[in-house]
């Protein structure tokens, strides 16, 4: 198992650029993209978990868990700004996962927002200018929200971590539902703690992959059955996997409060992973989730690790182990 250390990435002098462009990235473009990208924030401290990216528009969306903004950046600039408010802005008053369809339509998980809030909405959809579309909850009690991907139908399934649930929200001329897909209780034990977080398509685009952070698991649940089975990971150590991103077969997971990056081989049903590598992240910092973009893993620093957070506010772009 190799391991390299991804410490210190803001440190990367001009000269080592070239090993961070990315395969397929032309020169002249990766050269003129920032390193880390600043986020706003609030005087009293913000915190983030979430990111979404559009790669027709070469911009990224970042949740921001105290007050529920959403902050909008492009690749080629180091500034990223706020674009939807939060303090209770259609109902929103935090936000966890994020992410972008072919339409260029957002998807944003509440986290405990119905929680805290009786009544308020558990997700929404919006599309590209920001116009709301939907603000639904799932008809689930104690509903925690935490992460979003779009399935090979076009429909946005969602994963809960309070109970082994994934939701299922869909447009039909118009009009937004959502509904409790699959309810794995009779599969997957509630542990305390966080349990399913992250979420991807397997490279077969026949089941969704799913980490239980809180044990470090992973889960397979077929798309088609709505069949859950656990995913063999042999002894690779996934205990606290948080966000996960895959690239074909490649799957990265993000293991937040170990500050490790593991790399792992999906095979092409979902059914095993094989672990690669586990890479040390920057150990000043608490990264819950990435995505890929333009042949770089763009990683949320949460500043979960503080009592009260303080800036920088930034997301990280690293070159992804492979």
């Amino acid at each position: 198992m190799s391991v390299r250390s991804l410490s210190g990435t803001l440190a990367l002098s001009a000269a080592l650029s070239a090993a961070l462009l990315g395969a397929g990235a032309p020169a002249a473009f990766a050269s003129t993209r920032p390193a880390s990208y600043e986020l706003p924030g609030d005087a009293g401290g913000s915190k983030f978990e979430g990111i979404g990216y559009d790669a027709r528009t070469q911009r990224f969306y970042v949740s921001e868990t105290t007050g529920g903004e959403i902050h909008r950046g492009d690749l080629r600039s180091a500034d990223a700004t706020e674009w939807l408010r939060g303090d209770g802005t259609d109902g929103r008053w935090t936000a966890r996962g994020v992410t972008v369809d072919l339409e260029g339509r957002m998807y944003v998980a509440g986290g405990p927002n119905g929680i805290d809030h009786p009544g308020a909405p558990d997700l929404w959809v919006y599309d590209g200018s920001g116009r709301l579309l939907a603000a639904l909850r799932t008809g689930v009690p104690n509903a925690f929200l935490n992460d979003v991907v779009i399935g090979p139908d076009g429909a946005a399934y969602f994963t809960n971590s309070n109970a082994p649930q994934v939701f299922r929200v869909a447009e039909r001329h118009g009009d937004w539902t959502v509904r409790t897909w699959v309810d794995a209780t009779a599969t997957i034990p509630t542990q305390t703690g966080f349990n399913l977080g992250g979420i991807v398509l397997s490279p077969d685009r026949r089941a969704l992959v799913v980490a239980q952070g809180n044990v470090g698991k992973l889960w397979r649940f077929d798309l088609h059955s709505g069949k859950v089975t656990a995913v063999d990971t042999g002894t690779a150590d996934l205990v606290n996997a948080d966000g996960l991103v895959r690239d074909g077969n490649a799957l990265w997971v993000v293991r937040n409060f170990s500050r490790v990056l593991s790399t792992l081989q999906l095979s092409e049903d979902g059914r095993t992973a094989t672990l690669v590598s586990a890479t040390p992240t920057d150990p000043t910092r608490v990264f819950t989730t990435a995505k890929l973009a333009q042949g770089r893993l763009l990683m949320v620093d949460s500043k979960f690790d503080e009592q009260v957070a303080v800036p920088p506010y930034q997301v990280v772009a690293l070159t992804p182990p492979r």
